[in-house]
């Protein structure tokens, strides 16, 4: 069985990439973010499945729910900021797409249009298509 422990990296990290990273990109903005001139948030979507799902059973023998045949979702993009835990979603239940960020992005905007805006993101691919980086720059 190949188990990783928790908090381990990736085989494909780079260790020290990822700390001066962190070192360097990361730690000076929470630190601007902390003296209120600049807005840090971590952004990511989360996909819920609209069915009974067991996520964890003790039991000898399976059990099995009987649900509703198709694949209903309720999505949340959310941005938490940093320092003061404030989340900012948007939310369907349809798809998380390049226009949902764009969303997202004029939301963050409308909070904090005085100040530099950081986001700390994964690498979905419509978070760095063409009209959501054209939608960052304004």
């Amino acid at each position: 069985m190949n188990r990783r422990k928790v908090g381990s990296i990736p085989a494909k990290a780079d260790i020290e990439k990822q700390k001066k990273f962190i070192d360097e990109q990361i730690e000076p903005r929470l630190q601007e973010a902390k003296e209120n001139k600049r807005a840090v948030y971590f952004v990511d979507a989360a996909h819920f499945v609209l069915a009974p799902f067991l996520g964890f059973l003790w039991c000898f023998a399976r059990i099995f729910i009987k649900a509703a045949p198709g694949r209903q979702r309720f999505n949340v993009l959310g941005a938490l900021n940093a320092i003061t835990h404030q989340l900012i979603t948007v939310t369907n239940d349809s798809y998380i797409n390049a226009q949902s960020v764009c969303e997202l992005l004029q939301k963050i905007a409308e909070q904090h249009f005085n100040i530099p805006i950081t986001l700390i993101l994964d690498n979905a691919r419509y978070q760095r298509c063409r009209l959501v980086e054209e939608f960052a720059k304004r």
